[in-house]
């Protein structure tokens, strides 16, 4: 299970280093693909492979369903970390998610988000997280659920 966050910066030719702590679990070879927010997903090939099960049997006649299925498999890339723990982050990837230098790697249980450290700061304030909080637990509920 991934969990935690770590900073580190694009070198020269747009590679990334994977900390360490999270190099083994992801594996040599693993995918990135855009997400839902402005960031990049990565998944070990286990859980891409997963993810990309639900969606062999879409309604082709379906354009939702199919423009769904490119937004997320039609835009990934399998990539392959060196030695030193680092992997290109296709440019394409880059730009949609915003990422030119300074960069977060959050984990959130089964795959890794890579964030542009402005965007990462920007989602993850003071004032979102009570916004969100707002928005899933009344006061009472999130006392307990913290509690837990």
């Amino acid at each position: 299970m991934f969990i935690g966050q770590f900073s580190h910066s694009l070198d020269d030719k747009g590679r990334l280093i994977i900390p360490s702590k999270f190099r083994e679990e992801l594996g040599r070879e693993f995918v990135v693909a855009k997400a839902y927010d402005d960031c990049l997903y990565a998944y070990t090939n286990a859980e891409w492979e997963k993810f990309v099960s639900q969606y062999e049997n879409i309604d082709e006649r379906s354009k939702d369903e199919r423009d769904f299925r490119r937004y997320f498999i039609g835009t990934a890339s399998a990539v392959e970390m060196d030695r030193q723990g680092r992997f290109l982050i296709p440019s394409y990837l880059r730009d949609a998610a915003g990422i030119r230098d300074d960069v977060m790697i959050v984990g959130i249980g089964r795959k890794l988000e890579i964030w542009s450290a402005e965007n990462w700061n920007r989602f993850n304030g003071p004032e979102q997280m009570a916004a969100i909080r707002e928005k899933v637990y009344d006061d009472r509920n999130v006392d307990e659920h913290m509690a837990k």
